[in-house]
């Protein structure tokens, strides 16, 4: 099972605000043994958005939607979602329930603009909001929460609780070392070698400058495929002549 974040709005691009969903999303799966497979940040454009969501839809990856579920004019994942889907967008009934308890005793009332933040696209769920019972929605395995983090991140360890608590994947380990006075062009036969003899893994080179130069070489993966890939990796550098050392984890 492979997890994918969406995260949507022009604040974050043109950098008027910082994004704290990812870094979030990442740790709360890491507390389920899950790890994120792709991140995505879009902007505020219906269309990019729409063909985002229907090349998404199109796949199998649980995929989370941060921010644009709101009715404002500036507000384009709903409409986009299901115009992604093929289908219509409708007043959900649980949405327009909890709508319409939040705002009851309100002066202004359950105007027309409040119920649209309970159109979702046709089949979809709801995903409760505690701040403020707004809710969230799942649209087949795709679930849109607000951009508010305040709201998000308990929607977020709602879904996760109650859709995927038995979901597992395998936690990919990671294995370096220190490689010194080599440069990178020098070790990328080696790096060929270890792909071709284990596909399934993920070969990295990181070079760094300061405060010394050195390149930190390693493999992402299977437990026991990295133990040996890394091996392969010891010997090769060491037979190219280049002084190496174990990166601290």
């Amino acid at each position: 099972m492979k997890f994918g974040v969406i995260i949507i709005g022009d604040e974050l691009l043109s950098g008027k605000r910082q994004d704290k969903h990812l870094g979030k999303a990442i740790a709360t799966l890491a507390e389920r043994g899950l790890e994120l497979s792709w991140s995505q940040y879009l902007g505020d454009d219906p269309e990019l958005i729409a063909a985002t969501l229907r090349r998404t839809f199109a796949g199998d990856d649980v995929v989370f939607s941060f921010g644009g579920i709101g009715a404002t004019p500036d507000d384009h994942t709903r409409q986009s979602a299901a115009r992604a889907a093929g289908v219509p967008l409708v007043l959900h009934p649980q949405a327009e329930a909890e709508i319409r308890g939040r705002f009851r005793d309100d002066p202004k009332g359950v105007t027309p603009q409040r119920l649209m933040m309970g159109e979702f696209p046709d089949g979809a769920a709801i995903i409760p909001n505690p701040y403020n019972r707004i809710p969230g929605f799942t649209f087949r395995n795709h679930h849109f929460l607000p951009g508010f983090p305040e709201m998000a991140w308990p929607m977020l360890e709602w879904v996760l609780g109650n859709h995927y608590a038995h979901a597992s994947a395998e936690r990919a380990v990671e294995a370096a070392i220190i490689v010194r006075e080599a440069g990178e062009s020098q070790l990328i036969e080696l790096m060929n070698d270890c792909l071709r003899s284990y596909p399934a893994l993920k070969v990295f080179s990181l070079p760094r400058v300061t405060p010394e130069r050195h390149i930190e070489l390693g493999v992402r993966g299977n437990a026991a495929q990295v133990a040996e890939a890394i091996a392969l990796l010891q010997a090769g550098v060491s037979s190219l002549g280049f002084p190496w050392a174990h990166a601290q984890s």
